[in-house]
């Protein structure tokens, strides 16, 4: 096998992962979206997220204000608008993670069809 099949095979063979795993992401995806207990889920998980959101501004605004000698307003406002944003989307991630789990678990359990297909190819079982 020349250099430039290897690469191609090997090429095909991840495009195929990707595939799966983008395949199996919306099965889960489908199958969270028909559970009737995860209608709300993502309003509540960005309601939830509001006081992490409040933590990350306060904390970054004051780690803008204390931590030059300079003390600028511009500085702590945006310090304090990134850790609102990296505190709320920490917030919505946490509180989605069940979503997140059965849409990981879901393009993995695809991975690894995809997987034992591509070894069964390279390695046949002879029952006779």
């Amino acid at each position: 096998m020349t250099f430039l099949e290897w690469s191609k095979s090997n090429v095909d063979y991840g495009r195929k992962l990707v595939n799966s795993a983008v395949e199996g992401a919306r099965i889960g995806e489908g199958k969270f979206s028909h559970d009737p207990l995860s209608s709300s889920c993502f309003g509540e998980a960005a309601q939830r997220a509001v006081c992490p959101a409040v933590i990350g501004l306060c904390l970054g605004a004051l780690g803008g204000y204390l931590g030059d000698e300079r003390r600028s307003a511009s500085k702590a406002f945006i310090c304090g608008f990134l850790g609102g944003a990296i505190g709320f989307g920490a917030g919505v991630l946490w509180d989605s993670r069940h979503f997140t789990a059965r849409v990981a678990s879901s393009a993995w359990k695809n991975i690894e069809k995809t997987r034992d297909e591509r070894w069964f190819e390279k390695n046949p079982i002879d029952y006779a």
